[in-house]
């Protein structure tokens, strides 16, 4: 049996909750149209890769790499809704960089620990 991850002290799902809160920050200007539509779907794919990584550090190492497949893909997915809003005018070209910044670091982050993981 191979050790478990505390996700608390992991750096990956530390950036993670904290891309989700920033995202749950700018939805709150989101028009209400769009309150069970994209902005849902942003809301959902952001909280999922933190829940991801705490879901996946209580299993073995192969299958915390799987829940890591998922929380990346959440965070394309993610990246893509971006551009939607952006194109919507739901947020601005600032707030598009600042938070693809963040998701482009987390993904390298990401990729690094699920490499350790191998």
């Amino acid at each position: 049996m191979g050790k478990r991850h505390n996700y608390k002290n992991l750096k990956i799902w530390q950036l993670a909750l904290e891309i989700a809160n920033n995202v749950s920050d700018v939805l709150v200007d989101f028009p209400k149209h769009e309150r069970y539509d994209l902005s849902s779907q942003i809301s959902r794919c952001s909280v999922s890769m933190p829940s991801n990584i705490a879901e996946g550090s209580a299993r073995t190492d192969k299958s915390f790499s799987y829940f890591i497949d998922i929380a990346l893909g959440s965070s394309f997915e993610l990246s893509t809704q971006l551009l939607v809003a952006l194109h919507r005018k739901h947020i601005d070209n600032k707030t598009l960089i600042n938070l693809e910044n963040k998701i482009t670091e987390w993904q390298r982050m990401t990729m690094g620990f699920q490499n350790g993981l191998e």
